[in-house]
């Protein structure tokens, strides 16, 4: 089991509509998510900053934002776009986190 974190960046003052939209997810992207191995997933909100602060565990190769090229996934790219930063293809803007310390 993997344990993957990263971080993204949330436009000012969406906060709100970022947590309704992923409060409501849709069926379809939580059952490829976990048909993909990824569990545990949470994301944090630091205020401040404005950085989500993703953490997932993982059994297999690769985490949610290795899943883009499905169609569920680029849907749920589309609709976030107008709260966060994005690539040119709406994937947000994604930077992974060295895990530095793990106690059991």
């Amino acid at each position: 089991m993997q344990r993957l974190a990263f971080k993204m960046y949330l436009n000012e003052g969406q906060k709100e509509v970022y947590r309704k939209r992923h409060n409501e997810i849709w069926p379809e992207l939580k059952k490829l998510l976990k048909d993909s191995g990824v569990s545990e997933y949470s994301i944090f909100l630091d205020e401040e900053t404005n950085i989500l602060f993703a953490f997932q565990k993982v059994s297999g190769d690769g985490g949610s934002q290795d899943l883009g090229q499905t169609e569920i996934v680029k849907k749920w790219w589309a609709f976030m776009a107008d709260v966060m930063k994005t690539n040119p293809d709406n994937s947000p803007i994604s930077i992974p986190l060295e895990e530095v310390f793990f106690m059991e």
